[in-house]
């Protein structure tokens, strides 16, 4: 991965936009500049002020334009699955999907696949305006994972899976687990834009003393943690049968809910369950696209705008390259937000759902200090939106439009923590050509070497050649799980 040296973090004017602050009132402010130093936000106001206290300060033409916050996506696994992004057939079930597809593939991963895969899914984030991802778990190389946001200069949390359930692939002892989850915590800098935090499996993959562990860790390394529960009806028979009582209760119980934690999913919970959340501060992590692509029920058991309006922590994900498929979070707030409003019980308004990819978001995972909003103090993570393209011929209540309005497309400059990495809808950190070719080449020899092939649903037929039959998946693999991981 190569590019030009990347614009740095001194002072910058971002000039004459609308700008969405998502702060506590919900200001907007219009014909407004953005002043930035030292990679935070100093002052928004009139141009001519902030320009006679900045005269050394470069500037960003911004007129025409709308700046938001930086988008955060709570639930992303950035390895394997972007260098097979819709190739996992859509017709099979969750299970299949991850034991007969990405379960080999994560076996045969080189750290210089992690490291691309990771690049290619920050890339495509930041183009999307999403200036936050949080890692929901890297099975082999999270080290290397963590170098390739880094060098396209994203903003996100990295850890390595743990689980230690007797007979399941790449499992370790609970001591040896949390070993290994303290040892990648300490390896990454805690004052970097790229930190790490606990990443178990969850699901009825880790034991109690697992779990505890990983709750007693996190408070003693002062920094937060995930695992993934009840993203279909499984874990709660599992649990039931187990334990004799449903996942949320029984770890409430074991006094590891709180906000520390970031449950992925979280969509098969029953009443006490809820409480249980809500009561413990617990957040969750809502990756509508998934639940539609693997057919996970939420439209039947899901009760994340529940939490959402008696006061929980909710943020977006969106979760895999072939599950959510793509780290658009403005497309999982208006997934989130019709699925709500089409049940009827707990709507979403736009409003709503623009919170939960910003400043919800942003204090759900911990990091509502420092990111969310635009305020003076606040990490200058800054999208520009382009309003001159048709998609906002004539513009309207801006929330709607953000979220029903699909404008991600519309993204034309972003800035993590006052660094421009994307400028006229380029990255300015690493060379996008260089970066596709070579997840190509990564993919293809992933999916040789597993003995794995890209299944065509049409058939593909070479101009002046014989009709090429489609290829089929293939035949199923022999792994199987106790339980499921996304």
């Amino acid at each position: 991965m190569t590019g030009a040296e990347p614009p740095g973090t001194g002072e910058l004017l971002v000039t004459g936009a609308t700008v969405v602050t998502m702060a506590p009132g919900r200001e907007v402010v219009t014909g407004a500049s953005i002043a930035v130093a030292g990679g935070r936000i100093a002052a928004i106001g009139p141009y001519g002020t902030l320009r006679a206290a900045n005269p050394g300060a470069a500037e960003l033409d911004a007129a025409g334009c709308l700046v938001v916050p930086g988008l955060v996506n709570a639930h992303q696994h950035g390895t394997v699955d972007p260098l097979i992004r819709s190739v996992i057939p859509d017709d099979i079930g969750s299970q299949e999907a991850i034991f007969d597809w990405a379960v080999p593939l994560h076996g045969l991963v080189t750290g210089d696949d992690d490291e691309v895969s990771a690049a290619l899914t920050a890339a495509e984030s930041l183009l999307r305006g999403v200036t936050t991802v949080l890692d929901a778990g890297t099975v082999a190389h999270p080290e290397r994972v963590a170098a390739g946001m880094t060098a396209v200069g994203i903003r996100g949390r990295v850890g390595g899976w743990g689980w230690d359930a007797p007979g399941v692939p790449y499992s370790l002892p609970a001591a040896e687990a949390l070993a290994r989850q303290e040892e990648i915590v300490r390896s990454l800098p805690q004052d970097g834009p790229v930190t790490g935090w606990i990443t178990l499996v969850g699901h009825d993959l880790a034991s109690d003393a697992l779990f505890t562990g990983a709750a007693e860790l996190a408070e003693r390394l002062g920094t937060t943690m995930t695992w993934h529960m009840s993203p279909g009806p499984g874990d709660a028979a599992s649990y039931l049968e187990r334990t004799g009582k449903r996942p949320l209760v029984h770890l409430r119980d074991l006094g590891v809910l709180g906000p520390r934690l970031l449950l992925g999913h979280a969509v098969w919970l029953d009443g006490d369950e809820v409480d249980a959340v809500l009561e413990t501060r617990t957040a969750v992590a809502s990756c509508p696209g998934a639940y539609l692509r693997l057919g996970q029920g939420y439209a039947r058991a899901g009760r994340h705008g529940e939490l959402v309006r008696r006061g929980g922590r909710v943020a977006l994900g969106c979760d895999a390259h072939n599950a959510g498929d793509a780290p658009d979070v403005l497309r999982a707030a208006a997934l989130l937000a019709g699925l709500e409003n089409d049940r009827g019980t707990w709507p979403l308004r736009a409003d709503e759902a623009f919170a939960l990819a910003t400043r919800a978001g942003a204090e759900a995972v911990g990091l509502g200090a420092t990111i969310g909003s635009i305020e003076a103090g606040k990490a200058a993570d800054l999208v520009v939106l382009d309003m001159r393209d048709l998609a906002w011929a004539p513009p309207g209540d801006l929330a709607t439009h953000l979220v029903w309005g699909a404008p991600s497309h519309t993204v034309r400059d972003v800035l993590v923590g006052g660094r421009i990495v994307v400028r006229d809808r380029r990255l300015t950190t690493v060379d996008a050509g260089d970066l596709r070719r070579e997840a190509a080449e990564r993919s293809a020899a992933l999916l040789r070497a597993a003995g794995l092939q890209a299944p065509s649903r049409w058939p593909v037929i070479p101009a002046g050649g014989p009709q090429t039959p489609p290829q089929l998946p293939p035949a199923p693999r022999t792994v199987r799980s106790k339980g499921p991981l996304r």
